[in-house]
């Protein structure tokens, strides 16, 4: 296992902390370098806010933890292509890199629908990597709508 793939997996086990919560199993970790400085998961339900994304709050902590709002040298890793909030908090917290497992085909602003982190007249541009266990990634979200849909479904009946 390479190192992309040692801490999506971190990220991974937060977006299983998410499902544990019944919230969108979506995870994201931050390193300075070698340094974990955030680990977060989607909380909209529990904080009853639609910004809790799971990018938003890793972003916050590390922001909070390295005492500047500038996260240069940061890297996230998070197990689905943000969306166009979390694009644009990418590119305005300056930082580096992302890494993103499974592809958002319905709400990706990393290519998927729209490319944020690609448009070239940004002052900032964060390099980008797709794909790094999107399998395991897309799986997760997969089963939590499967489960969503059941229970919604029994409810009905």
């Amino acid at each position: 296992m390479d190192l992309d793939q040692l801490r999506m997996a971190m990220a991974f086990k937060a977006a299983e902390e998410a499902y544990s919560q019944d919230e969108v199993p979506v995870g994201a970790v931050i390193f300075a370098g070698d340094e974990l400085v955030a680990k977060a998961w989607n909380q909209r339900e529990t904080l009853q806010d639609p910004t809790a994304h799971a990018e938003i709050l890793a972003i916050t902590q590390a922001a909070s933890a390295l005492e500047t709002w500038r996260l240069e040298g940061c890297t996230m890793y998070v197990t689905l292509e943000p969306c166009a909030m979390c694009a644009g908090a990418l590119v305005l917290a300056r930082l580096d890199r992302v890494v993103y497992g499974a592809d958002d085909p319905k709400a990706g602003a990393c290519g998927s629908v729209i490319d944020v982190l690609g448009c070239e007249k940004l002052n900032h541009h964060v390099e980008l990597t797709k794909g790094v266990m999107a399998d395991e990634c897309g799986a997760i979200l997969t089963d939590f709508f499967r489960k969503k849909r059941n229970d919604r479904n029994i409810r009905n009946n």
